[in-house]
């Protein structure tokens, strides 16, 4: 029986990828926004199966989110391979210290990556690179159309880059501004040369709902482009809200070293109603090439869930852990923090065998960097648990946290009132509201989280025995049309001291997360 896969190939709020082939290996980056590392990086040898080597901007020399709001930060990278050398270049929006488009390079894709080299004269976001046969690097990149025809008018232009000096010379060429006009938001250009000629793969429409993907051709690298008759080439957006897969746009395209083609891209899945908790995830879809331009998902037109597999090896990795012992000396690559960490919060080696968060003043509703250790919600159905040792003084709190952003989020923790309670706390359009609180004694405590769909149900435990503290709450403040922005939920560890000094620390033994 011939082998098949099931989409996405990356559940949980993995947007925006890219992917390139380098001999029998491929690798694949995406956005990261306002958390830090920034843009994992992800190897594969059949297309199919996937294991994360780390992050590309790991070093808080990199990578500055100080203050970065919600949503913003990193927005679409492309990783390339010429020559012995990687490259991804990607741009920083609304960064305190500097803000635009950057390249960084490493010889291997597990880095270490180079500092950012900053692009003067690059206007816009989600710029691209391509190689072409001469020689010649050059830039795409998504710029505001000025004045424009309407708002959201962008158009995708063109400059050589120089990469001894890392910095744009030559003329400016403006290449296309999408395939359907008053859609709005041409973007994410990537090139490629098949038999002689230039194909420019665009996303339009915004990505949400009307999402959408395009291409255009030109017998010269700097145009002019035509557009695909059959454009756009992919879209969902005429399928209505209620269908299972959503957005699909933003895409990539790779030729295995077999001769077949494929493509990457995000794409949605609502649940309980137009709602999608896990973001917008990466999908695979076969194409073929018929009349010069690519057939996406031929057949059928649409993203499936299931498709035949690749014609390549199948080459499975070793999954990550359910469960995280905290054993070693480094967080595992799953892990992330809310914006560039400045001070050591946390501790593998201060107790054997356990997470230690030092509680810091900074709190989940501020733009900062708090006590914070995340992990993204990968599944419509999952349970999330963990062990905490804490005792709570003041106004200091710990426990388990469930963030779309900081005006949108879940806490459920463990508090001092005049005497020690856990608290679940539904924090929506920046208000907060208690939705229970019980009584709890001892320093040694569990905590878990169950999802149904979009029901969110609250246990602890004290004594081996899971108590319900709160069962079946709506979750659909997590979902981006609620909470808006561009990433998913995050499930997390956190601990914080409000604002007020402390010496005191919450001690993580495991945590284990499941889904389907």
């Amino acid at each position: 029986m011939a082998r098949t896969f099931r989409n996405p190939i990356l559940p949980g709020w993995y947007p925006d990828p890219s992917i390139c082939r380098v001999g029998e290996d491929y690798y694949l980056v995406t956005s990261t926004f306002e958390y830090f590392p920034g843009l994992p990086v992800f190897h594969s040898r059949d297309l199919v199966h996937w294991r994360q080597l780390g992050h590309v901007l790991d070093r808080p020399s990199q990578l500055n989110l100080d203050d970065i709001p919600p949503s913003s930060g990193l927005f679409a990278p492309t990783i390339r391979f010429h020559n012995g050398t990687f490259y991804v270049i990607n741009t920083l929006v609304n960064g305190k210290a500097k803000s635009g488009n950057f390249i960084v390079t490493a010889a291997q894709p597990q880095g270490p990556w180079s500092e950012p080299h900053w692009l003067e004269d690059a206007e816009g976001i989600d710029p691209s690179l391509f190689f072409d046969d001469d020689g010649k690097c050059w830039y795409a990149g998504t710029r505001l159309n000025e004045p424009g025809y309407y708002k959201g008018h962008t158009e995708i232009y063109l400059r050589e880059l120089d990469l001894q000096a890392m910095k744009l010379v030559g003329e400016e060429f403006v290449l296309w501004d999408g395939a359907l006009k008053g859609v709005v938001w041409a973007e994410a250009p990537h090139i490629y040369k098949l038999n002689g000629f230039y194909y420019l793969l665009i996303a339009e429409g915004g990505t949400a709902h009307h999402h959408a993907v395009s291409v255009a051709c030109s017998a010269q690298i700097t145009g002019p482009y035509q557009g695909n008759r059959g454009n756009p080439i992919l879209t969902h957006r005429h399928l209505g809200l209620d269908y299972p897969i959503v957005g699909a746009g933003h895409a990539d395209l790779v030729e295995t070293q077999n001769g077949e083609w494929w493509m990457v891209l995000l794409a949605m899945r609502p649940y309980g109603g137009y709602y999608y908790n896990l973001g917008r995830e990466t999908f695979l879809v076969p194409v073929r090439w018929e009349d010069g331009f690519p057939i996406a998902s031929p057949g059928t037109g649409r993203v499936e869930f299931e498709y035949p597999a690749p014609g390549l090896p199948e080459h499975t990795w070793q999954p990550p852990a359910d469960r995280d012992d905290f054993d070693g000396p480094t967080l595992a690559p799953l892990w992330f923090f809310l914006r560039t960490p400045r001070e050591v919060f946390y501790s593998l080696t201060e107790r054997k065998g356990f997470l230690r968060l030092y509680l810091q003043p900074q709190t989940l509703m501020e733009r900062s960097n708090p006590s914070f250790v995340g992990c993204r919600q990968q599944h419509i159905n999952f349970t999330a648990q963990s062990a905490l040792t804490f005792i709570p003084q003041g106004a200091e709190c710990a426990g388990l946290v469930l963030i779309q952003n900081h005006d949108f989020q879940f806490q459920f923790l463990l508090m001092r009132e005049n005497e020690v309670v856990i608290r679940l706390i539904k924090r929506a359009c920046g208000e907060d509201e208690i939705i229970a609180t019980q009584p709890v004694r001892g320093e040694n405590f569990m905590l878990k989280v169950a999802a149904h769909e979009q029901d969110y149900s609250f246990y602890f435990s004290t004594n081996g025995q899971w108590q319900a503290l709160a069962e079946n709450i709506d979750g659909r403040i997590l979902s981006t049309p609620v909470a808006g922005g561009f990433v998913g939920a995050s499930i997390a560890m956190y601990a914080s001291s409000n604002g007020q000094p402390s010496t005191n620390h919450a001690d993580f033994d495991w945590f284990e997360y499941s889904g389907n």
